[in-house]
Protein backbone atom coordinates (compact mmCIF):
# COMPACT_ATOMS: atom_id res chain seq x y z
CA UNK A 1 0.00 0.00 0.00
CA UNK A 2 2.86 2.16 1.18
CA UNK A 3 4.39 1.53 -2.24
CA UNK A 4 1.06 2.70 -4.36
CA UNK A 5 0.98 5.54 -2.40
CA UNK A 6 4.41 6.52 -3.37
CA UNK A 7 4.27 5.93 -7.00
CA UNK A 8 1.13 7.61 -7.19
CA UNK A 9 2.85 10.63 -5.63
CA UNK A 10 5.77 10.62 -7.90
CA UNK A 11 2.94 10.79 -11.13
CA UNK A 12 1.64 14.17 -9.38
CA UNK A 13 4.85 15.36 -9.11
CA UNK A 14 6.10 14.41 -12.91
CA UNK A 15 2.81 15.56 -14.20
CA UNK A 16 3.52 18.92 -11.91
CA UNK A 17 7.32 19.36 -13.45
CA UNK A 18 5.74 18.65 -16.88
CA UNK A 19 2.94 21.18 -16.88
CA UNK A 20 5.58 24.21 -15.12
CA UNK A 21 8.38 23.05 -17.52
CA UNK A 22 6.27 23.35 -20.82
CA UNK A 23 5.00 26.67 -19.60
CA UNK A 24 8.31 28.20 -18.51
CA UNK A 25 9.69 26.78 -22.15
CA UNK A 26 6.49 28.74 -24.35
CA UNK A 27 6.26 31.84 -22.44
CA UNK A 28 10.50 32.27 -22.18
CA UNK A 29 12.51 29.05 -24.19
CA UNK A 30 13.79 26.20 -23.33
CA UNK A 31 17.44 26.97 -23.09
CA UNK A 32 16.95 30.19 -21.44
CA UNK A 33 15.05 28.14 -18.52
CA UNK A 34 16.70 26.32 -16.20
CA UNK A 35 15.81 23.18 -14.11
CA UNK A 36 15.73 24.84 -10.56
CA UNK A 37 13.33 27.44 -12.64
CA UNK A 38 11.11 24.15 -13.19
CA UNK A 39 11.38 22.89 -10.20
CA UNK A 40 10.43 25.99 -8.41
CA UNK A 41 7.99 26.83 -10.70
CA UNK A 42 6.37 22.82 -9.87
CA UNK A 43 6.25 23.90 -6.21
CA UNK A 44 9.59 21.29 -5.24
CA UNK A 45 11.61 22.12 -2.88
CA UNK A 46 14.24 19.50 -4.19
CA UNK A 47 15.74 21.44 -7.26
CA UNK A 48 16.96 18.43 -8.25
CA UNK A 49 13.58 16.99 -8.69
CA UNK A 50 13.92 17.65 -12.36
CA UNK A 51 16.50 15.48 -13.01
CA UNK A 52 15.51 12.78 -10.91
CA UNK A 53 11.99 12.01 -12.39
CA UNK A 54 13.62 13.04 -16.09
CA UNK A 55 16.83 13.07 -16.60
CA UNK A 56 18.08 15.92 -19.10
CA UNK A 57 16.65 18.81 -20.25
CA UNK A 58 16.12 17.43 -23.81
CA UNK A 59 14.41 14.33 -21.69
CA UNK A 60 12.19 16.53 -20.49
CA UNK A 61 11.05 17.75 -23.55
CA UNK A 62 10.92 14.58 -24.86
CA UNK A 63 8.53 13.74 -21.98
CA UNK A 64 6.09 16.64 -22.98
CA UNK A 65 6.37 16.21 -26.45
CA UNK A 66 5.35 12.79 -25.43
CA UNK A 67 2.52 13.26 -23.31
CA UNK A 68 0.35 15.68 -26.42
CA UNK A 69 1.60 13.15 -29.05
CA UNK A 70 0.04 10.16 -27.75
CA UNK A 71 -3.17 11.82 -27.72
CA UNK A 72 -3.04 13.58 -31.04
CA UNK A 73 -1.67 10.57 -32.56
CA UNK A 74 -4.79 8.32 -31.30
CA UNK A 75 -7.33 10.86 -33.15
CA UNK A 76 -4.80 10.76 -36.29
CA UNK A 77 -5.43 7.52 -37.11
CA UNK A 78 -9.01 7.53 -36.29
CA UNK A 79 -9.30 10.16 -39.26
CA UNK A 80 -7.39 8.29 -41.42
CA UNK A 81 -8.92 4.74 -40.47
CA UNK A 82 -11.96 7.07 -41.66
CA UNK A 83 -10.54 7.97 -45.76
CA UNK A 84 -10.23 5.39 -48.07
CA UNK A 85 -8.45 5.52 -51.89
CA UNK A 86 -10.42 8.62 -53.14
CA UNK A 87 -9.24 11.05 -50.80
CA UNK A 88 -7.52 13.82 -52.30
CA UNK A 89 -5.20 16.10 -50.88
CA UNK A 90 -7.28 18.22 -48.61
CA UNK A 91 -8.01 15.17 -46.84
CA UNK A 92 -4.86 13.70 -46.29
CA UNK A 93 -3.60 18.01 -45.26
CA UNK A 94 -6.52 17.58 -42.85
CA UNK A 95 -5.15 14.87 -41.19
CA UNK A 96 -2.02 16.31 -40.68
CA UNK A 97 -3.83 19.48 -39.63
CA UNK A 98 -6.96 18.69 -37.43
CA UNK A 99 -5.28 16.29 -34.83
CA UNK A 100 -3.72 19.01 -33.34
CA UNK A 101 -6.11 21.70 -33.71
CA UNK A 102 -9.08 19.15 -31.83
CA UNK A 103 -6.09 18.27 -28.98
CA UNK A 104 -5.65 21.73 -28.11
CA UNK A 105 -9.47 22.64 -28.10
CA UNK A 106 -9.90 20.09 -25.52
CA UNK A 107 -7.20 21.49 -23.27
CA UNK A 108 -9.10 24.40 -23.08
CA UNK A 109 -7.35 27.91 -22.19
CA UNK A 110 -4.83 28.58 -21.47
CA UNK A 111 -2.41 26.30 -23.18
CA UNK A 112 1.22 26.64 -23.95
CA UNK A 113 1.93 23.22 -26.11
CA UNK A 114 1.55 24.90 -29.52
CA UNK A 115 4.15 27.84 -27.92
CA UNK A 116 6.25 25.56 -26.74
CA UNK A 117 6.69 23.45 -29.90
CA UNK A 118 7.43 27.04 -31.44
CA UNK A 119 10.36 27.52 -29.40
CA UNK A 120 11.24 23.81 -29.98
CA UNK A 121 11.38 24.64 -33.61
CA UNK A 122 14.30 26.65 -32.72
CA UNK A 123 16.45 24.21 -32.35
CA UNK A 124 17.59 21.04 -34.59
CA UNK A 125 18.64 19.14 -32.03
CA UNK A 126 15.16 19.64 -30.01
CA UNK A 127 13.61 19.27 -33.50
CA UNK A 128 14.74 15.69 -34.23
CA UNK A 129 13.40 14.90 -30.56
CA UNK A 130 9.81 15.85 -31.57
CA UNK A 131 10.55 14.29 -35.28
CA UNK A 132 11.50 11.01 -33.50
CA UNK A 133 7.92 10.92 -31.42
CA UNK A 134 6.10 12.22 -34.32
CA UNK A 135 7.21 10.12 -37.03
CA UNK A 136 7.15 6.64 -34.58
CA UNK A 137 3.21 6.85 -35.24
CA UNK A 138 2.08 4.73 -37.79
CA UNK A 139 -0.75 6.78 -38.61
CA UNK A 140 1.33 9.89 -39.18
CA UNK A 141 3.29 7.57 -41.25
CA UNK A 142 0.15 6.66 -43.48
CA UNK A 143 -0.59 10.22 -43.34
CA UNK A 144 2.23 11.55 -45.15
CA UNK A 145 2.53 8.44 -48.08
CA UNK A 146 -1.54 9.21 -48.75
CA UNK A 147 -0.02 12.65 -49.31
CA UNK A 148 2.72 11.92 -51.19
CA UNK A 149 0.24 9.90 -53.57
CA UNK A 150 -1.38 13.22 -54.47
CA UNK A 151 1.94 14.84 -55.22
CA UNK A 152 3.92 12.58 -57.75
CA UNK A 153 5.41 14.89 -59.70
CA UNK A 154 6.75 17.65 -57.57
CA UNK A 155 10.62 17.38 -57.79
CA UNK A 156 12.28 15.80 -54.41
CA UNK A 157 13.97 18.97 -53.36
CA UNK A 158 10.33 20.88 -53.88
CA UNK A 159 8.91 18.29 -51.84
CA UNK A 160 11.31 18.51 -48.84
CA UNK A 161 11.15 22.67 -49.31
CA UNK A 162 7.32 22.31 -48.93
CA UNK A 163 7.49 19.98 -46.58
CA UNK A 164 9.22 22.23 -44.30
CA UNK A 165 7.32 25.26 -44.97
CA UNK A 166 3.95 23.50 -44.01
CA UNK A 167 5.45 22.00 -40.56
CA UNK A 168 6.55 26.23 -40.07
CA UNK A 169 2.93 26.57 -41.07
CA UNK A 170 1.10 24.75 -38.30
CA UNK A 171 3.33 25.53 -35.45
CA UNK A 172 3.76 29.26 -35.93
CA UNK A 173 -0.22 29.81 -36.70
CA UNK A 174 -0.94 27.75 -33.58
CA UNK A 175 1.50 29.23 -31.70
CA UNK A 176 0.48 32.47 -32.42
CA UNK A 177 -3.88 31.83 -31.74
CA UNK A 178 -2.45 29.73 -28.46
CA UNK A 179 -0.69 33.10 -27.43
CA UNK A 180 -3.73 35.52 -28.56
CA UNK A 181 -6.35 33.28 -26.39
CA UNK A 182 -3.77 33.38 -23.54
CA UNK A 183 -3.97 37.22 -24.23
CA UNK A 184 -7.74 37.92 -24.41
CA UNK A 185 -6.30 39.44 -27.57
CA UNK A 186 -8.51 39.14 -30.85
CA UNK A 187 -8.04 35.91 -33.28
CA UNK A 188 -8.36 36.11 -36.95
CA UNK A 189 -10.77 32.35 -36.91
CA UNK A 190 -13.81 32.54 -34.30
CA UNK A 191 -12.17 28.77 -33.36
CA UNK A 192 -9.75 25.95 -33.46
CA UNK A 193 -11.70 24.14 -35.55
CA UNK A 194 -11.98 27.30 -38.13
CA UNK A 195 -8.13 27.95 -37.43
CA UNK A 196 -7.77 24.36 -38.98
CA UNK A 197 -10.00 25.03 -42.69
CA UNK A 198 -7.82 28.16 -42.89
CA UNK A 199 -4.52 26.10 -42.31
CA UNK A 200 -5.72 23.55 -44.61
CA UNK A 201 -6.47 25.67 -47.60
CA UNK A 202 -3.56 27.29 -47.25
CA UNK A 203 -1.16 24.40 -46.87
CA UNK A 204 -3.33 22.87 -50.46
CA UNK A 205 -2.24 25.92 -51.87
CA UNK A 206 1.42 25.80 -50.89
CA UNK A 207 1.42 21.84 -52.36
CA UNK A 208 0.09 22.37 -55.05
CA UNK A 209 1.10 25.61 -56.30
CA UNK A 210 3.46 25.71 -59.98
CA UNK A 211 7.60 25.08 -59.97
CA UNK A 212 8.33 27.81 -61.56
CA UNK A 213 12.13 26.78 -62.95
CA UNK A 214 15.31 28.41 -61.36
CA UNK A 215 17.60 27.30 -64.11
Amino acid sequence: MRGATRAGQAEVTRARILRAAERLFAEQGVYAVSNRQVSEAAGQGNNAAVGYHFGTKTDLVRAIAREHMRRIEQDRARRVDALDATADIAAWVGCLVRPTTAHLASLGSPTWFARCCAQVMTDPALQDVFAEESLGSLALVRTLEGLNRCLPDLPPEVHAERGAMARQLIVHTCAERERALADNAATTRSSWHATATGLIDAIVGLWTAPVTPTG
